[in-house]
Parts: structure tokens; C-alpha cells; sequence
């Protein structure tokens, strides 16, 4: 075998040319203490607040206790194999999803694992779940309105493009329904939508997954699951994950609406992972800083400015309330953050009003200025019938005898309540939700039996749609009611009336 001297020297100089002679440093640890889902390492002086910590068998681990002789982590994974005298190593990192178009469509972990089945997700961009809300110089007003295709919200409790509203009630009154529904609204509306469920069963999980599907949703909606079976540090991740996909179409200019369904459950994971770090409780032996956990998240909710491509982040946070207590320490707090709150009560539940809204404590402080012009001329008059209405109602319940306009006040709010109720998974387009209010307030359902009222109004908007189309397209088109098209609203109205009764 021949071997050439210049050949030798040609591989050692392009050797010594490759070689990197930066020095790399990490810290190195030794776990004191495991159990839980808690470690406690001790030597990892230069870690920092939040970093990934890796553990042996390749769990890693996130750094949140950072004292002066120890370091407490929550384990993102299995505690099984990891055993005190283990070494740990810091990564320099800090914890980070998967973010971008390639997510759409898909059911993932906190971690932005995927566990839907469809094989791996190949994202070329990771963001950071911890992230820094938009100052007040990048946000502009909310002014672009997010419509849910619930005729009792969008008219008197609308909501807007990088608004907070919140939906809150007791189990099983219709959160995760109204939620839904929003999210079947978005299609064809260029908003990209991320569900977050926080301690679901995986059952309520699985049937979300599959309405999305079967409605055609699951085209533009991550859903990011963290179970009641996943450790409380994964639940405790769950919603930052989910905020740090939705900032992602927030920051290039798109549009994204985050649920997080719930934020109850939220509170409770990091109370538990607090209390096993051994935080000092306050109040419910909740840790101090919850109110900030939930403001800190809330507040990446933004439209932002032109100069920033007017992108915009909705968020609607979900609290379960114990038997309507809104004074609890969670609900009050995330009332104070949110910019209002659509209050779902039991009593209307289980009286078949479906979405079961309770006018007089919901409200939205900012959506308003995200109506449009259409929808404000009805949706006035419609929120003053209902007040009067449920005023009346208390009192009626004790007089014997009622005079003529109270009688007809309540007769009107009872046919209103009625037109009001929506079947599940059937959002309508706000254009048709403005001529059924606005037939609703002019007295057409006035002197029709309550049993007919849902009949009539379901017959109504298909009998628009198929010989009247020309004042739905003008609605759409116009967004406001001149005196014309009302004029011809009304004679469309009569009509359908009269074949109605006939």
C-alpha cells in the first residue's frame, strides 16, 4: 500500500481547517429528590427560570424553583427511571413548540407532540411558550368584528378581533358548545383557530376532535389536548403552548381565535405543582402569582397595529364557576382581566333556552365597536325588549292582574327568548342573524302561538334565502339598512307571513 505524504498532509490541513476550538460549557447537576412529577436537582447554579433540564433516559424537565442550594423542576414526562443520585445537564434552552401552517389540522401535546396518529409534524419553526404581550404602541383598537354565529352573542354580546371574552358558568351549562360553535363559524373566514383543552376527559376531547372533522373545521384548527390524565405539568403548559401557536398567525399578519377550555383546571395544575415545590399558599392555597399566570397569557391576546400587518389574537378563556359563585377567586380574577364575560346560567339551561346567556350579567366592553352598522340598528332595541322582559317576569309572578303593556311586554319577550334558542353545530351568517332580530323586534312573532315560534323563524330564513337572496347579499355587501331595503325587508316579511298563516 502506497500512501503519498502530500495526501496526509492535505486531510491534517483540512482537519485542523474544520476544527472548532470554541469552548462550550453546560451545567451539571445531581437529582436530590424525585417524586410526583417534582425534582429536586442540586448544582445547577447557572440554570435559568424556565430552561429544560435533561433528565436520564431522555425526560427533560423545566427549571421554575430556582434557590440557593437547589433547583425544583416539573418533569415533562415519566418519573419512573429517574432516581436521586442521577446526573442532569442544563440545555441552554427554554421550553419551545412547534409553531406554523404545518401544525394546522393536527391533535398535539403541551410539547407539540402530535397524538392524532397522521405520523410526524415536519415545522421548521419553534417559539418560545413563554412570550412578551404587545406593548400599547403595537395594538390598535379592536374594530374588526369575530362573529360566533350565535344570534344571542353576536348581537348583544359581540365579540372582536383581539378581544378577551370570556365564557363562565357551571358544568355542563354549554361552554365547550359555544366554543365549538365559534370555531365552526370561522370557516371560509380566513381565522385560524387553536382549542386547548386543560384536565378534559379524553372522551370530551375525542368527540371535539370528531364534530371539528365531521363539520370540515379541523382544516384550519390545531387542537392542543394536555388530559386529566397528563401529569399537572403538562396541564400547567397547555395553554402557553397553545398562545405561542396562535402568536405565530397573530405576527404574520393572519388571524387566530385560542380557547383555552378551562382555565379552572388551569389554576388547580399549578396549584398542585406550586404546593409540591413548596411554595407559600395564599388564598384557596392558591400561590400567589396566579392572578399574574392567567394576565401574563391573557394579555398576548392583540390585534396589532398596521405598521405591525394588523394581525390579531382573540381569546376566549373558559372558567367553571360551583353552583354560580362568579365571586370565587379564579372567576373574579379572570373577570377583572378579560375585556367581558358571556355568563352561561343553569336555571336557563335546564329550561331549554340553548345558549343559555344570561343578558343582564353578560357583557363585552370592547365589541361593541366591532358591530357592524347592520347589526347595531337591531341589536338595540332586541337587548331593551329581553331587559324589559325579564324585569317584567319577576314581578308578574306576584301580580294578579297586569296591565295591557306589560302584558304585551312579556308576550313579545317570550317569543324573543324562543326565537332566540339555536340548535348545536348550526351557526348562522350575521346577515341572516339581522333579519331574524330585526323581524323578531318589529312584532311579527307577536301574536304567534311560543310552540310556532321556532318553526316560523327557521321557515323565515329559508324562505329569504331562496326567493328574497337579493336583501341578504345587500346586508352582506352594505352592512347597514337604509330605509329602502328596510322598506322592502318589511313587505319580504309580510309575505312570508301571509304564506305562513295561510
Amino acid at each position: 500500500m502506497n500512501i503519498k505524504p502530500e495526501e496526509v498532509s492535505a486531510i491534517i490541513r483540512q482537519e485542523l481547517q474544520q476544527h472548532d476550538t470554541e469552548l462550550r460549557t453546560r451545567g451539571v447537576g445531581q437529582v436530590l429528590q424525585v417524586g410526583d412529577g417534582i425534582a429536586r436537582v442540586y448544582g445547577l447554579s447557572d440554570a435559568m427560570a424556565g430552561e429544560l433540564i435533561e433528565f436520564p433516559g431522555g425526560v427533560m424537565g423545566m427549571a421554575l424553583n430556582l434557590e440557593e442550594d437547589n433547583v425544583g423542576c416539573i418533569l415533562l414526562g415519566s418519573d419512573a427511571d429517574i432516581h436521586e443520585g442521577d446526573t442532569v445537564h442544563t440545555t441552554g434552552r427554554i421550553v419551545q413548540v412547534p409553531v406554523g401552517l404545518p401544525m394546522v389540522g393536527r391533535v398535539v401535546t403541551a410539547l407539540g407532540q402530535p397524538i392524532d396518529g397522521k405520523g410526524p409534524i415536519t415545522a421548521n419553526e419553534f417559539r418560545a411558550t413563554e412570550a412578551t404581550a404587545p406593548n400599547v404602541i403595537q395594538r390598535q383598537p379592536v374594530k374588526e368584528p369575530l362573529q360566533t354565529g350565535l344570534v344571542a352573542i353576536d348581537s348583544m354580546i359581540p365579540i372582536g378581533r383581539g378581544q378577551r371574552e370570556l365564557i363562565i358558568g357551571d358544568r355542563q351549562t354549554g361552554k365547550t358548545a359555544i366554543c365549538v360553535d365559534a370555531i365552526l363559524n370561522q370557516k371560509g373566514k380566513g381565522v385560524y383557530c387553536i382549542y386547548v383543552a386543560v384536565g378534559q376527559k379524553q372522551s370530551t376531547v375525542a368527540q371535539v376532535v370528531r364534530t371539528l372533522e365531521q363539520y370540515g373545521a379541523m382544516d384550519y384548527t390545531i387542537v392542543v389536548a394536555s388530559t386529566a390524565s397528563d401529569p399537572a405539568s403538562e396541564q400547567f403548559l397547555a395553554p402557553y403552548a397553545g398562545c405561542a401557536m396562535g402568536e405565530f398567525f397573530r405576527d404574520n399578519g393572519m388571524h387566530a381565535l385560542v380557547v383555552y377550555d378551562d382555565l379552572s383546571k388551569h389554576a388547580v395544575a399549578y396549584r398542585q405543582v406550586s404546593l409540591l415545590l413548596r411554595r407559600p399558599p395564599g388564598r384557596e392555597a392558591y400561590p400567589g402569582d396566579i392572578f399574574y399566570l392567567h394576565a401574563h397569557l391573557l394579555e398576548r391576546a392583540a390585534k396589532l397595529s398596521d405598521e405591525l400587518g394588523g394581525g390579531s389574537l382573540t381569546a376566549l378563556p373558559v372558567i367553571e364557576t360551583q353552583l354560580g359563585d362568579v365571586s370565587a377567586y379564579i372567576p373574579t380574577n379572570v373577570i377583572s382581566i378579560t375585556d367581558g364575560q358571556i355568563y352561561l346560567e343553569p336555571d336557563l339551561f335546564f329550561a331549554g333556552v340553548r345558549p343559555a346567556v344570561n343578558v343582564g350579567i353578560s357583557v363585552s366592553r370592547v365589541g361593541g365597536n366591532a358591530q357592524i352598522k347592520a347589526m347595531k340598528q337591531v341589536a338595540g332595541r332586541l337587548r331593551l325588549d329581553l331587559t324589559y322582559y325579564y324585569e317584567l317576569q319577576a314581578f308578574a309572578q306576584f301580580a294578579s292582574e297586569l296591565d295591557a303593556a306589560t302584558k304585551a311586554q312579556l308576550n313579545r319577550g317570550e317569543r324573543l327568548v324562543e326565537m332566540l334558542k339555536q340548535p348545536q353545530y348550526r351557526p348562522l351568517p350575521v346577515e341572516e342573524q339581522v333579519m331574524l332580530i330585526w323581524m323578531g323586534t318589529n312584532g311579527f312573532l307577536d301574536d304567534l302561538a311560543v310552540a310556532d315560534v321556532r318553526h316560523f323563524a327557521d321557515g323565515y330564513l329559508t324562505f329569504m334565502r331562496q326567493r328574497h337572496n337579493d336583501i341578504t347579499t345587500e346586508i352582506l355587501e352594505k352592512k347597514a339598512l337604509s330605509d329602502e331595503l328596510l322598506d322592502r325587508l318589511k313587505a319580504a316579511s309580510v309575505e312570508y307571513k301571509a304564506e305562513f298563516k295561510a
